[in-house]
């Protein structure tokens, strides 16, 4: 076989001479440089992809949260101006209301509510109500507004947000607050895993997206 350099050297009759066989070589030569291209992008594939799934799916998480953080923090604000005359009834007001806020919020900004009524209602504390419904294999949309007209913390610790649950702040102290505290948790199909696994990594990313909001009862 020809070199690259006795192809392009010698006179012009040795050249045509060679001519077949220079060309062999080139197309062996462009061959090997289209494998090595082919072998280059298999490996950086996965990378690729786990960026761009990465790039949308905590965009897209972040948006969530954004419009959730907003949703409870409004709904806590306009429910938390309700009397609490009504309190001790199975289903205050107030209560009906908060969910019908929240509701009409997901709604307008194209939030599925995955067919929350308030029928779903439970009570798993004092002056709370939890509307929920739970994400399955078949239906992975799931969904939980916790509305408690009862939340207490002490003056000191203003700024420390509630829990997802809105249970009440676990040192209470002499001088407290009561108010309105608004949860909602919205289960969130993260694709983010299943890309990672391409990279041999297993993902531990939570199931739920949750805010919370805090606003004192004027009433």
């Amino acid at each position: 076989m020809r070199s690259a350099l006795q192809c392009r050297t010698g006179t012009s009759e040795r050249r045509f001479a060679f001519a077949p066989l220079c060309a062999l070589d080139k197309r062996f030569v462009w061959q090997n440089e289209e494998a090595a291209q082919i072998v280059e992008f298999a490996v950086a594939l996965p990378l690729l992809i786990v960026f761009v799934v990465g790039i949308f799916d905590f965009s897209s998480a972040f948006t969530l949260k954004q419009k959730l953080t907003n949703i409870a923090r409004d709904t806590a604000r306009t429910i938390a101006a309700e009397p609490t005359s009504d309190l001790r009834n199975s289903m205050p007001l107030s209560v009906s209301d908060a969910f019908y806020v929240v509701d009409n919020y997901l709604k307008q900004n194209s939030i599925n509510d995955c067919g929350l009524s308030i029928s779903n209602v439970t009570t798993p504390g004092v002056l709370t109500w939890k509307f929920s419904v739970a994400a399955t294999s078949s239906s992975p949309c799931g969904i939980t507004i916790i509305v408690n007209r009862g939340y207490y913390f002490p003056v000191p610790f203003l700024n420390q947000p509630p829990g997802p649950d809105c249970t009440v702040h676990p040192n209470p102290g002499s001088a407290q607050m009561v108010a309105t505290c608004i949860s909602i948790q919205y289960a969130y199909p993260w694709r983010f895993g299943q890309a990672a696994s391409l990279l041999g990594r297993n993902m531990l990313l939570p199931q739920m997206i949750s805010a919370q909001a805090v606003n004192e009862n004027e009433f």
